[in-house]
């Protein structure tokens, strides 16, 4: 289990698997919960590079960053 402490968001802690370059067993700590269980359900099995090459830039409130991004980025270190 990989877990990696996002920078600015809201969310504390992100949680993953990577299983033969599927991403699975999302979870988030914190931020909105609607939004960071709809992201876990839509990412889970795909492949890693499609997922950062989808989630990666994508920017929350102005912060420059997003739980998604924060994603992208913990993916592009797990590599």
């Amino acid at each position: 289990m990989h877990i990696f402490k996002p920078t600015g968001v809201c969310a504390k802690e992100i949680h993953f698997d990577v299983v033969d370059n599927k991403l699975v067993n999302v979870s988030f700590v914190g931020g909105c919960s609607g939004n960071t269980q709809g992201i876990s359900k839509l990412v889970e099995g795909m492949d890693v590079d499609e997922v950062i090459k989808r989630l990666k830039g994508v920017n929350c409130g102005g912060k420059g960053t997003s739980c998604p991004d924060q994603l992208a980025k913990a993916l592009e270190e797990a590599k």
